[in-house]
């Protein structure tokens, strides 16, 4: 029987870069296969608009994911992550996240943020492997077929993290 490790393959050449108002409809192809209550296209131009922290995932051409995250006050919150089906369980998200991480920091803050599904059991072990330990529940957070789902609280002290990012 095959371990985990085992199940993962090498990381492939992925390029991770700025994300620009001409990626948004790859991006929003992703979110729709990905989600059933998925962000709008108007959520995205406005994180980039105001701002945000927002990066793509490429390979061989192809946006196969993206990273959305806000910065100040001294603390990060990391408000959207997603590779595409197919491309996961690579390392590609832990890429990205290490990317926005690292990018948290070396704006100054101290701690970063996210919430969670409880259900998406994959992203909650691939953030406790990053070092994020729960802090708290927000009820009825996400929408959900037949209602709303809790979400989980993450938070990673970022001292001693690499401050670079770009």
């Amino acid at each position: 029987m095959a371990t985990a490790p085992d199940l993962i393959a090498p990381l492939p050449q992925i390029e991770i870069r700025p994300m620009t108002d001409g990626d948004v409809r790859a991006v929003i192809a992703i979110e729709r296969a990905s989600y059933p209550f998925p962000w709008s296209e108007g959520i995205f131009r406005d994180c980039l608009r105001v701002g945000y922290y927002c990066r793509i995932v490429m390979l061989e051409g192809a946006i196969i994911g993206y990273g959305v995250m806000s910065a100040g006050a001294g603390e990060a919150h990391i408000l959207n992550v997603c590779v595409r089906e197919g491309c996961r369980s690579r390392g590609i998200g832990r890429a990205l996240l290490e990317q926005l991480l690292a990018r948290a920091a070396a704006s100054g803050a101290s701690e970063a943020y996210l919430e969670v599904r409880p259900s998406n059991a994959a992203a909650i072990r691939l953030y406790q492997t990053l070092g994020f330990e729960p802090i708290g529940v927000r009820r009825g957070y996400y929408q959900a077929v037949g209602g709303r789902e809790d979400a989980v609280v993450l938070k990673l002290p970022l001292r001693g993290r690499r401050a670079h990012g770009r």
